[in-house]
């Protein structure tokens, strides 16, 4: 591998030392060529072959970091490929492709190979193997290799059956290897490969992979810094984060929430005209934390700031109307992003544009309003009141900004159905069918057939209390009699109830270990919505197609990034059993008036402006699960609503695809409208065509494909979807909405103008009669949850509890308002967190020294003392940690440890009063009071305690002042003028330092300093250190496995005369 900057001798390796390590390609001739995602590089004039290592050199220093044309894109040379050239004939050259489909792996194979292949795809010979089937090499044989001479077929066979089994082991999606050469002697040498394989499989497979697998970017596009940076990020989280850069002085930037309106901001762009001003796609989802959200957003905006324009930027904040995160929650990381930027963003002329909508939308735009008003930036705001994409023509100034009035954070938000112009009656016709509804022949799912009904009740695994709970409130307000939520499945606390809320009544849902015990108990379920993350998602379904299939006939997933080959097998499965899918990578699906799939819908407010508690006359199915609560809104808008809706997930495989869904509403006789919002990538709207074609769909379809702006791109570019992007003929959005158009459907011209087309095709029906007009039931009142109520400032109410010492609430822990990562950056260290949980304050380094002196000289004084001995005791009796550890401290007291307290109230008084020590000593012995802390046993003026002397000479030497410790000290000079034991003990230097250290490190003012004392704080240290002697005790008891203790007899005076 030689990449840029081999010409550098400073660099590593050189040419030089790139011979030496490859001796063999001193004697060898050779092939270089270009190791960047080219396809075809021969017709590019990027082979050198039959060349020697100085030939190679040559010509790749010729190229290296130049660039190149590549049919209709232009990049730098700055990576090659050295390898031995295999001498051959033409005739030795073969191609081999394995594309993997829905149904298993497709092989197409032809016996002339190299670059004048021409059209494989017309040309080669196919052979399908299907999931559930190895691809052997007879059939390999009989199938593929009809025109390879018969003396190479076995060996040829035999390398593609084990090709295939590698290929399905290491989670290919796509494989060509162009030429293979086969020689005379039956040598098989891949000369040329081009390969795919499935990021999300990394968690089953990365060992096999190895550790250094990347995915580079398109030849044409080198990665930025901050695309990588942001890759990063995506890794670490379970929300998602992209960003691609499309032009990097581009005049038009967004931020949009969710993969699919993600693709119909840039598709709206590009069809108004700007897809050479688009600098950037990305998109965040699945609900990212304020510091998630705030580094995306810098990132973004550090881009866009780096380069002016004359005519100024414009950033794009939008998105559909979110299921599940809350909007407001986001915006805090944005809005302090736009802070740090304001001043660049001033100076270069950039207009913010936002439109959002979802949970706690309305405060989220609220901070938006008081964000202008604060920066002076050019904003405007906008809710669900406006469809997604009305910012983009405002933005990009094709129609006046006081076009569209701002967002009204006191205006209701009421959905009234739209006046449209008289629609054109050719809209909605009989149709001449090119067939009859027979001769669709579409390969179905089970959920083909599958219909939900008010009396449908599902298991949902995983503890999702708030998705249950909205599910819950959506029955509630459709007047269900019963909730749709049978049981829960968690397999990790034990059988159990948790409770929920019923309207304004309680209940509880039973939680069960096992889908077994679930299924057992609840025969009525048949539904289950799936919450397990993609680890774990596929033995879940698998235990529940195989062992619950009579039961459970619907499978939502909603799991994110599960990978291609556990899905298609999990599709198979499935069909096989009789079950149907949604998903995997879906918010599920919604029936107004019956059932609710997990978050569909969103939060309630928006189930009541979309009128989804009671059944319309329009029925949806799209990939995307954030546009899905947009197509709510836009039908709700349009029409009388929505009948059932369905998003199928963005995955390459959906368990059920659009045609099933279509096929269930077509027979549906409440449904007189059908939506179909499908995307870039897959080829499963072309069902849908054959179904129009043919008669078996009849009702009116409104269809649009996003996508469109794929084509306005130079390379490919991987869409916030996994299955959004364009990987063969057809597959494009242009060519889907093309052939839906021909065959019938009603494609308006772009996503803009889709509400629009639903109402003229609504307005024809009800002029026709046939949507009858159904009186409007009163609007269903459900309680709001506290919790919720509480965030959107609706209500408020005394705390239980205060604390002011720490908060876990946000992303990161703090102590007294300081950050932890700040604690151990600033190296504060044990001294330092007690000083911020205890004091609320941030001492100098030499206090928080002293406190962790206190506790080093506190730790342990010996077996003997009475707390160590209830330690040990205990310990001995069989008692775990804790209750040995309380065994010992509860011994603290006025006898025990009392000293502290006692020596600091005592000196402090006297010192406070002005008494000399003489007459302070003189008082105690008049009123027969001992003095705290003097006296010692053993140490003397003769024999000093070590430990007091440390502790005075740093308080000495570090305290701003110290008139309690010299007040001691004198008390000491004068009782050891009697008896030279009767020293300053430890307990005493330890109660006088401290006083001194509050009331003087000029953190407290003399009254705080003794209340704290007052308080405990100074026995609590003694508490502390001590309690680390104790765990030390019992620690050592446990190691010497010492037996229970009884106390001997002889060391026992028994009395009985007394």
């Amino acid at each position: 591998l030689v990449k840029s900057g081999i010409n550098d001798p400073t660099s590593s390796p050189t040419w030089e030392t790139l011979l030496q390590d490859n001796e063999w390609a001193k004697t060898t001739k050779l092939v270089a060529k270009p190791d960047q995602l080219i396809k075809r590089r021969g017709k590019a004039g990027l082979l050198a072959i039959n060349k020697t290592f100085d030939e190679c050199k040559a010509w790749i220093t010729e190229r290296m970091d130049k660039p190149w044309q590549v049919e209709t894109v232009e990049g730098l040379l700055n990576t090659f490929l050295i390898e031995p050239f295999v001498p051959h004939a033409q005739e030795d050259e073969y191609y081999i492709c394995i594309v993997s489909n829905r149904e298993g792996e497709e092989l197409l194979f032809w016996h002339e190979g190299g670059v004048d292949v021409g059209d494989v795809d017309a040309k080669a010979l196919r052979l399908q193997v299907g999931l559930a089937e190895t691809a052997s090499a007879a059939k390999i044989d009989a199938t593929l290799l009809v025109h390879v001479p018969q003396e190479r077929r076995p060996k040829l066979a035999s390398f593609l059956e084990t090709l295939v089994r590698v290929y399905r082991d290491l989670h290919f999606v796509y494989m060509e290897i162009n030429p293979i050469v086969v020689d005379a002697a039956g040598k098989i040498t891949p000369l040329d490969l081009a390969a795919k394989i499935d990021e999300t499989a990394a968690f089953l497979v990365q060992q096999k992979w190895g550790a250094q697998v990347d995915f580079p970017a398109p030849f044409g596009r080198a990665e930025f810094p901050e695309e990588a940076y942001v890759k990063a990020m995506d890794a670490k989280t379970g929300a998602s984060l992209k960003l691609t850069i499309l032009n990097v002085t581009g005049r038009v930037w967004t931020m949009v929430a969710g993969g699919g309106a993600s693709v119909v901001y840039a598709d709206t762009i590009c069809d108004l005209g700007f897809a050479h001003e688009l600098a950037n796609y990305g998109e965040y989802s699945g609900a990212p934390n304020d510091e998630q959200t705030y580094n995306y957003a810098r990132t973004i905006l550090g881009l866009m700031c780096r380069t002016k324009r004359d005519d100024g930027k414009v950033l794009i904040i939008g998105g559909g109307i979110a299921n599940f995160t809350d909007v407001a929650a986001t915006f805090k990381g944005l809005i302090k992003a736009i802070k740090a930027f304001k001043d660049e963003l001033l100076a270069g002329n950039v207009s913010i544009f936002v439109r959002r909508a979802g949970p706690n939308y309305q405060e989220g735009l609220k901070m938006m309003l008081a964000l202008r008003d604060e920066t002076g930036l050019t904003m405007k705001i906008f809710g669900p009141e406006q469809d997604a994409v009305a910012v983009c023509p405002l933005a990009l100034g094709l129609v006046p900004l006081d076009s569209i009035p701002d967002f009204d954070p006191d205006a209701p938000l009421i959905h009234t159905v739209s006046k449209a112009a008289a629609p054109d009656a050719a809209l909605v016709r009989p149709r001449e069918f090119s067939g009859s509804p027979a001769d669709f022949k579409a390969a179905l799912t089970t959920m083909s057939t599958q219909q939900f009904t008010n009396e449908t009740r599902c298991l949902v695994y995983g503890l999702q209390q708030r998705a249950v709970q909205g599910m819950l409130d959506f029955d509630f307000m459709c007047k269900r009699k019963r909730p749709s939520v049978a049981a829960m499945v968690y397999p990790f606390q034990g059988n159990h109830y948790v409770k929920f809320y019923w309207g304004t009544e309680e209940t509880l849902i039973p939680v069960y270990t096992t889908i077994a015990t679930a299924c057992e108990k609840h025969r009525d379920a048949s539904v289950m919505v799936n919450f397990a993350s993609f680890r774990s998602v596929y033995e879940t379904c698998m235990e529940t197609f195989e062992q619950h299939a009579e039961q459970i006939k619907t499978v939502a997933i909603i799991a994110e990034g599960v990978p291609e080959a556990q899905t298609r097998a999990l599709i198979a499965t499935a069909e096989a059993k009789g079950v149907g899918i949604i998903g995997p990578a879906t918010v599920g699906g919604i029936k107004p008036g019956c059932f609710r799939i997990g978050n569909t819908g969103g939060m309630l407010d928006n189930i009541v402006t979309s009128k989804l508690y009671r059944p319309g006359s329009v029925c949806y199915v799209s990939k995307s699960g954030g546009m899905s609560n947009e197509l709510n809104n836009i039908i709700s808008r349009n029409s009388n609503g929505v009948c059932e809706g369905v998003a199928i997930g963005g995955d390459r495989y959906p368990g059920s695809r659009f045609i099933d869904h279509l096929l269930r509403y077509n027979d549906n006789p409440d449904c007189k409208i059908l939506v179909l919002l499908g995307e870039v990538g897959g080829t499963d709207e072309y069902d849908v065509v054959e179904a129009l074609k043919t008669g078996r769909i009849a009702k009116p379809l409104v269809a649009w494909c996003i996508g469109t702006c794929a084509s306005a791109f130079s390379f490919e570019v991987q869409f916030g979807h996994a299955g959004a992007c364009a990987r063969g003929f057809g597959e494009t959005a242009r060519d889907k909405n093309a052939a839906l158009a021909a065959a019938g459907a009603i494609v308006p011209r772009s996503f803009a103008e889709f509400g629009k087309k639903i109402n003229e095709v609504y307005t024809l029906l009800k002029e026709r009669g046939e949507i009858p007009d159904v009186p409007e039931p009163e609007v269903p009142k459900v309680p709001m949850d506290y919790t919720w109520a509480k965030r959107l400032g609706m209500i408020r109410k005394p705390a239980n509890f205060i604390s002011t010492i720490s908060d876990d609430r946000g992303e990161e822990l703090k102590y007294s308002g300081m950050l932890i990562s700040d604690v151990f950056s600033e190296d504060l260290g044990v001294g330092g967190v007690l000083s911020l949980l205890w004091f609320r304050k941030k001492l100098p380094p030499y206090a928080t020294k002293f406190v962790e002196m206190i506790l080093m000289v506190t730790a342990d004084h010996g077996p003997a003392v009475s707390g160590a001995h209830n330690t040990i005791v205990s310990t001995r009796a069989g008692k775990d940690l804790v209750s040995s550890l309380v065994s010992g401290l509860l011994t603290i007291g006025p006898r025990f440890g009392g000293a502290l307290d006692g020596a600091a109230s005592m000196m402090t008084a006297a010192t406070d009063k002005g008494m000399t020590a003489k007459d302070f000593v003189n008082e105690c012995k008049k009123n027969n009071v001992l003095i705290m802390g003097i006296g010692h046993r053993i140490k003397s003026l003769e024999n000093p305690d070590m430990r007091v002397v440390i502790i005075k000479d740093f308080a000495k030497k570090h305290f701003p002042k110290t008139p309690t410790l010299d007040f001691a000290l004198g008390v000491e000079q004068v009782t050891t003028s009697k008896r030279s034991n009767l020293i300053l003990n430890v307990d005493g230097c330890i109660a006088v330092c401290f006083v001194d250290l509050l009331r003087h490190c000029g953190a407290f003012t003399i009254e705080e300093a003794d209340e704290l004392i007052a308080n405990g704080c100074l026995n609590g240290l003694f508490v502390l250190g001590r309690s680390i002697g104790f765990i030390g005790h019992y620690l050592d008891q446990k190691r010497l496995k010492q037996p229970l203790y009884r106390h001997p007899w002889d060391d026992i005076s028994y009395i009985d005369d007394i």
